[in-house]
C-alpha cells in the first residue's frame, strides 16, 4: 500500500508517564518496530546516565504497521535536575523525527523528576468534538515560558480522556481511515448481526446509524421505566451513541488521533454522499459541516498538547466515557450488558484500549507476568478465543488504581470497576467503590500527614444537583442525569466519611476531581470537632467540555439559596457531619460554579495545604479561588 510508505516512524507520543526517583516510563506508538537506543542525559553537563537498547522494552504489535512501545526503567535516577530523553534510531533522533515536540533551544524533551507534588496540573473531560478550545494548549504555552525547575511536578488526567460514546461523523471517518492505513487487527463478533469488524466498517448504518447495530434490551427496572417501555431499548445509555465505538481497532485509532497530529497529516476527510443513505444517516449528515469545523480546530491544537505530554509526567485514570456513558452505574445497567455478548465485547474493547494507551503507563508493575502473557497471546494471535479470554481476564482485574510516591502521596482511585452494588433495587446507583476497595484506600492513608486523592467524580458535589439526582433515582430514572456521586449509596458514603474522621488518617487532604463539566473549590471540616482534618476539594472539568449554561446558572443559584453552610436542609444530607464552605472564584458576579473549559493549577505549601487554587482557561485567562476569610 503506497500510503504506508509515507508513514512517519512515530505515530503518537512520546508521552512521559511515570517519573519518580526509581522509575521512568515513556509511551509511544510507531509504524514499525523500534530499534536503536533510549537515552537519558543530565542536561546541564551532558552526562549520559541511561543508554538502553530499545529491543529490551515491551513492544506490542497492534496492526500491520503499528507497534506500541512502553519504555520502562527501574533504577535510581537523579532528582531536581533537568534531564532530557531521546530515541536514537536508524531514522534519526527526536529532533528530526518530530521537531515540533521541542521547546525553544531544546535538543530533546527536557523534564525534571521531583519527589514532590507541590505543583500539579489536573483536569478531565477532553471531548474532541466539543465547541470549546482545548485547555491543554493553554497549559503548553505556559510551560513553554517556564524554566524546567519551575514546571509542574505532574499532570493528572482524571477521566474521560476520550469519548467513546460521543464520536462525530468526521472523526469516525478518520478512525476508519487510520484502521485501514495501519492495518489494525480485525475481530469476530458473537451473537450479532455482524460477524466481523470488516462488516461493521462497510455496514450502511456504520456512520450515524449505529442504533441499528448496537445491542438492545427488553429489561425495565423501576415502575416509571415499565410504564413508558414499549419494545426493546438501547443497552448503551448514552444519548449520543449514534457513532459509538465498537471494535478494538476503533478504540485504538481514536487514541492515536486524540494524542497526536501525525496521522491527521496523511488523511483527508470528505463528506460521504447521502443519496442512498437511510433517514437516520441523512439526519446525521446534516451536522457534518459543523462537526468538521469543530474537529479541525481540535486538530490544529494537537502539536501543542502533544508537546506538553512529552515534557510533564502524566498520570491517567478512566471514567465512564473512556469506555461508555453510565459504565457500571447501576446493577440493572450491568445486568443488561452481561446479557449481550456484543455489549460485553464493546466494554472489553474499551478496557483493552485503556490499558494499552493509558493504564499501562501509570504503574506498569500493576500488570504482572500473567497479565502480559494473556495480552501477548491475544495480540500475537487475535482470534475469537484469545479475544474473549483477554476480555474475561480484564473483567476480573482489580489493580487499575495506583499511588505515586511523592510528598504529598498521590492516591488515584478506580471508581468504575469495583462498585458497591445496591442490594435493594436494580435501578439504584451503585457506590463508587465497594467496602473492600475503600478499606484498601484507607490503608494507603494511614500514618500519612498529607495526601492528594484523585477521584473521577467529586466526593462532595453540588448538593442541589445531588438532590435532583436522588429525585430521579426515586422515580426509577437514575441514568437521565447521571446519579454519579459518592453520596448516592449509603454504604460507600458512610464508609468514606468514616475514613475522613479516622484518627490515623492525614491532617491535610486534597481531593482532585472532574467529571461534571464545571469547576469549583470547597473547604471542608468535620462539625463540632477540635481535631478535624483539613479537607480541600478542587474540581476541574472539563479540559475541552462545558455544562449547558442556562441549566448550570439555575443550579448554582438554587444551591447557594438552599444549601448555605448553616442551612437546615443540610441535616437531610448524608454529609451533615461536615461543614462545607464554597470558595468564590475571581469571576464577575456571584457564581461559584465556573463553566469554562480549563485546566486546574494547584500549588501546595509544605504542610500539603493549598497555597493557590487556579484555573487556566482554554482562552488563556486565569481564574483564582482565594481562601475564604
Amino acid at each position: 500500500m503506497q500510503a504506508t510508505q509515507a508513514l512517519p516512524l512515530i505515530l503518537a507520543g512520546p508521552i512521559l508517564r511515570k517519573a519518580t526517583h526509581n522509575a521512568l516510563v515513556v509511551w509511544l506508538v510507531t509504524s514499525k518496530p523500534l530499534v536503536g537506543h533510549f537515552t537519558l542525559v543530565v542536561d546541564e553537563n551532558d552526562e549520559l546516565i541511561v543508554n538502553e537498547p530499545l529491543s529490551q522494552f515491551e513492544q506490542i504489535k497492534i496492526g500491520e504497521h503499528a507497534w506500541i512501545t512502553l519504555v520502562q526503567l527501574e533504577q535510581e535516577l537523579p532528582t531536581h535536575v533537568p534531564l532530557r530523553y531521546d530515541f536514537s534510531t536508524p531514522d534519526g533522533l527526536l529532533r528530526s523525527l518530530a521537531p515540533e515536540l521541542l521547546y525553544s533551544e531544546e535538543q530533546s524533551p527536557c523534564f525534571n523528576i521531583t519527589d514532590k507534588a507541590d505543583y500539579v496540573l489536573h483536569g478531565s473531560c477532553r471531548n474532541p468534538d466539543h465547541a470549546t478550545k482545548d485547555a491543554l494548549i493553554a497549559a503548553d504555552k505556559k510551560v513553554a515560558q517556564l524554566p524546567v525547575a519551575q514546571r509542574p511536578d505532574m499532570l493528572i488526567m482524571s477521566g474521560d480522556q476520550i469519548y467513546a460514546d460521543h464520536v462525530s461523523g468526521p472523526l469516525l471517518v478518520a478512525v476508519h481511515k487510520i484502521i485501514d492505513i495501519l492495518g489494525l487487527h480485525g475481530e469476530e463478533f458473537e451473537e450479532s448481526t455482524l460477524k466481523t469488524s470488516d462488516e461493521l466498517y462497510l455496514h450502511p448504518d456504520t456512520l450515524y446509524g449505529r442504533y441499528s447495530i448496537l445491542p438492545t434490551t427488553h429489561s425495565s427496572h423501576g415502575l416509571f421505566s415499565r410504564l413508558i417501555s414499549s419494545g426493546p431499548k438501547p443497552t448503551f445509555t448514552s444519548q449520543r451513541c449514534v457513532n459509538h465505538l465498537i471494535s478494538l481497532a476503533e478504540f485504538i485509532a481514536m487514541y492515536l488521533l486524540v494524542w497526536s497530529p501525525e496521522l491527521w497529516r496523511i488523511i483527508s476527510i470528505d463528506k460521504p454522499g447521502d443519496e442512498a443513505a437511510s433517514a437516520q444517516v441523512q439526519k446525521g449528515l446534516e451536522q457534518w459541516d459543523n462537526e468538521k469545523s469543530r474537529l479541525d480546530k481540535f486538530v490544529e491544537g494537537l502539536p501543542s498538547s502533544r508537546r506538553l505530554l512529552a515534557h510533564i509526567p502524566t498520570y491517567m485514570i478512566f471514567d465512564d466515557h473512556d469506555v461508555t456513558d453510565d459504565w457500571n452505574l447501576t446493577v440493572g445497567w450491568e445486568k443488561n450488558i452481561n446479557q449481550s455478548k456484543l455489549a460485553k465485547r464493546i466494554i472489553g474493547n474499551g478496557l483493552i484500549s485503556y490499558w494499552l494507551c493509558q493504564g499501562w503507563g501509570n504503574e506498569p508493575n500493576n500488570f504482572n507476568k500473567e497479565f502480559i502473557q494473556v495480552a501477548k497471546s491475544f495480540f500475537t494471535e487475535p482470534s475469537l478465543q484469545h479475544h474473549n479470554a483477554f476480555v474475561q481476564y480484564l473483567n476480573q482485574f482489580e489493580r487499575w488504581h495506583y499511588t505515586i510516591p511523592t510528598s504529598p502521596k498521590v492516591v488515584v482511585l478506580d471508581t468504575r470497576t469495583r462498585r458497591w452494588r445496591s442490594e435493594s433495587k436494580m435501578n439504584k446507583p451503585s457506590g463508587l467503590m465497594d467496602w473492600e476497595a475503600l478499606i484498601e484506600f484507607q490503608q494507603e492513608l494511614l500514618n500519612e500527614e498529607k495526601v492528594i486523592i484523585v477521584s473521577a467524580a467529586p466526593m462532595f458535589g453540588v448538593k442541589f444537583i445531588e438532590a435532583l439526582q436522588r429525585i430521579m433515582t426515586w422515580v426509577g430514572q437514575p441514568l437521565i442525569i447521571d446519579a454519579e456521586n459518592w453520596m448516592a449509596h449509603p454504604g460507600s458514603a458512610n464508609t468514606l466519611l468514616s475514613i475522613f474522621t479516622h484518627t490515623k488518617t492525614p491532617t491535610n487532604f486534597v481531593i482532585l476531581s472532574g467529571d461534571v463539566h464545571y469547576s469549583f473549590a470547597y473547604d471542608i471540616k468535620v462539625r463540632h470537632s477540635k481535631s478535624s482534618p483539613n479537607i480541600f476539594q478542587i474540581t476541574c472539568s472539563g479540559l475541552k467540555n462545558e455544562f449547558p449554561e442556562p441549566l448550570l446558572n439555575i443550579c448554582d443559584r438554587l444551591d447557594r439559596l438552599l444549601y448555605s453552610p448553616y442551612s437546615f436542609l443540610n441535616l437531610f444530607t448524608k454529609r451533615k457531619r461536615l461543614l462545607i464552605k464554597k470558595r468564590d472564584p475571581s469571576t464577575i458576579g456571584t457564581r461559584r460554579l465556573v463553566n469554562q473549559s480549563a485546566i486546574g493549577e494547584l500549588k501546595l505549601d509544605v504542610n500539603g495545604k493549598p497555597a493557590s487554587i487556579e484555573l487556566l482557561t482554554s482562552e488563556g485567562e486565569t481564574v483564582t479561588f482565594p481562601e475564604r476569610k
